[in-house]
């Protein structure tokens, strides 16, 4: 699995200062997607809607609404 390219805006391109302590979304080889963002699994996982649920080996991260709507047009429709 290799990290394909930045999906969206660069940390520094969305006004990040170090430029490299920020969220950011990322196409992998095989066709996921990986998330860089502040891990509130503690905070959200007892609020997760009924049908909602996550595995022992997955994390909630979030995300800046900036982030992810600066890569929306980079995101494949299929």
């Amino acid at each position: 699995m290799k990290i394909v390219r930045r999906v969206g805006a660069s940390p520094r391109e969305r006004g990040s200062l170090s430029g490299q302590t920020c969220p950011d979304i990322f196409e992998l080889s095989d066709g996921r997607f990986a998330v860089i963002g502040t891990d509130v699994t503690e905070i959200l996982d007892g609020r997760l809607p009924l049908d909602a649920a996550r595995a022992d080996n997955e994390r909630i991260v979030v995300i800046t609404r900036d982030t992810l709507v600066r890569a929306k047009a980079d995101i494949p429709e299929a």
